[in-house]
């Protein structure tokens, strides 16, 4: 990197919580005019690092230097005033402000407020990198993509020279994936220092210049990203080679398992979730559910599970014999007893699926301890050896099957309900972002499970925020938008761009 300019020399930082080391010695070379992709798996430390160079953490030992002079960060405001800046997978925005109002907000400037001149100096800082912002826009009526795109326009107007990234196409449709990395190249031609953490090989490829590598916390190595495969990466990240092909085989004797029709949902504040959607579930396959974020995935999961009221329309079960089951208000117990195994992992792991302060046998538990003699008395037995079987098999990193809930990262947490799901052996199976926050060989891991399920004739829902996987993992995709279904596509024969466009406008195909 002699051409370029060194903006960041981080050295031998260091950071625990606790017991848990974060980071461990790790030293970086972030440089002007390149965009660096930040690897590793769930719990190797990449967040935690930015949040010391953010100013959010402060690091137990090690260096800063910023343009080759040392500095302290002990804030956010630390940060800014060396010019970094970090925009984080949850916005931090005022939804009644304007995009002006927000960018603003919190600045102090010599004499008398004028937000027309701040407006004028956003439409400048938009004009140059190819931004496409309205500084009087309510946040309330922008989509995701433009609320990101106000919290970056928020840190270039704040003089920020070191931008980092954390997991920013999560929520992105392939069309406004595009968009942001054109603006990033644009930032990175300008001579900004940009740094990406990202879970997506495929993104890395196409957007970094250079890849750093952490695993358990410490510095690994590093690579030219036009020098590499996605292959070569992952072996550095998981410290074995892992392979990166999703099996999609064809599903075996389909019947139908779930009939949704005429469903329509409004949330506690009367707000219109889901309207008037219809579609079918089948053995043996995957259906995947596509959609921008709040486009009704999560209601529509929870309206089959008997979590949430329906206004209109019904949700049919299909048994083996060909009768049908209304489950249309009726609650996840009752279901139930009716007969009908269905396992829900949900988008909330923590709220809904799991309780944090209990450990992994007592959560095992949940699922079975109306099976116990009386409720007073339970078998802990069987729920133990589950916990121990789901920590084997899925690669739970744990001290012990002891260890509250809480105390693991969220990819732990994840494999631990997606396993107590599976292990109920159910005929239809629900899945909320089964891999948010996985690192890839516990993505891969996931998606093995599910097709074991589709093998043995399960029907599985997948809703996920990936096209890319739902591509190559599903059978037929559900595309939501707004509420509605724009269509039923077929997963071998769609594209992500059909796919992007179905999910920002209604109309599609039927599969």
């Amino acid at each position: 990197m002699a051409d370029k300019k060194l903006a960041v020399r981080m050295r031998n930082i260091s950071k625990s919580f606790g017991q848990v080391q974060a980071n461990s010695n790790v030293s970086l070379d972030i440089y002007r005019g390149e965009i660096l992709a930040l690897l590793g798996e769930n719990g190797s430390g990449k967040t935690t690092l930015m949040n010391m160079l953010s100013g959010i953490y402060f690091p137990d030992s090690g260096s800063i230097e910023i343009d080759g002079k040392p500095v302290v960060i002990g804030s956010p405001k630390d940060a800014f005033d060396h010019g970094v800046g970090m925009i984080h997978q949850h916005f931090k925005l005022v939804n009644v402000f304007t995009a002006a109002e927000n960018i603003v907000l919190g600045l102090k400037e010599p004499g008398p407020f004028d937000i027309q001149a701040a407006a004028e100096r956003i439409r400048k800082i938009c004009d140059s990198y190819g931004f496409d912002v309205d500084p009087n826009q309510k946040v309330y009526d922008m989509s995701v993509s433009q609320k990101q795109t106000v919290e970056i326009v928020k840190l270039l107007y704040r003089g920020a020279e070191i931008l980092i990234l954390d997991e920013p196409t999560a929520v992105l449709t392939p069309q406004e994936t595009d968009k942001l990395f054109a603006v990033l190249r644009n930032m990175r031609d300008a001579g900004k220092a940009i740094i990406i953490i990202t879970h997506k090989l495929h993104e890395v490829q196409d957007i970094s210049d250079r890849v750093v590598v952490l695993r358990k916390g410490e510095y690994v190595g590093e690579m030219i990203t036009a020098e590499s495969t996605t292959e070569e990466m992952t072996t550095m990240m998981v410290g074995h080679q892992v392979e990166l092909n999703i099996e999609r085989p064809r599903p075996i004797n389909p019947k139908r398992r779930v009939r949704v029709h005429g469903l329509t949902v409004r949330n506690n504040e009367g707000v219109l979730k889901l309207d008037n959607v219809s579609f079918s579930v089948y053995s043996g396959e995957i259906l995947g559910i596509a959609g921008i974020s709040g486009s009704g995935q999560k209601e529509l999961l929870e309206a089959i599970a008997g979590l949430q009221p329906v206004e209109i329309g019904s949700i049919e079960y299909v048994n083996d014999d060909g009768t049908i089951d209304q489950l249309i208000g009726k609650d996840p117990l009752e279901i139930a007893s009716m007969g009908v195994a269905l396992s829900f992992v949900p988008e909330d792991r923590l709220g809904m699926g799991l309780v944090a302060s209990m450990d992994l046998t007592d959560n095992m538990m949940l699922r079975s301890f109306r099976d116990g003699p009386s409720p007073f008395f339970t078998d802990r037995t069987a729920p133990k050896k589950l916990a121990e079987k789901v920590v084997e098999e899925l690669e739970v990193n744990t001290n012990s099957i002891d260890t509250p809930v809480r105390r693991l990262s969220g990819g732990n947490v994840q494999k631990v309900l997606v396993g107590r799901e599976i292990s109920s052996s159910p005929t239809v199976l629900l899945t909320a972002y089964a891999v948010r926050g996985l690192d890839v060989n516990s993505s891969y891991m996931i998606y093995d499970l599910l097709n074991k399920q589709k093998a043995n004739g399960t029907a599985v829902v997948y809703v996920g925020e990936d096209l890319d996987v739902l591509l190559e993992l599903c059978d037929r995709i559900l595309v939501l938008c707004g509420g509605k279904v724009s269509g039923i596509v077929d997963g071998r024969y769609t594209s992500k761009n059909e796919v992007g466009l179905m999910m920002t406008k209604l109309g599609g195909g039927k599969a």
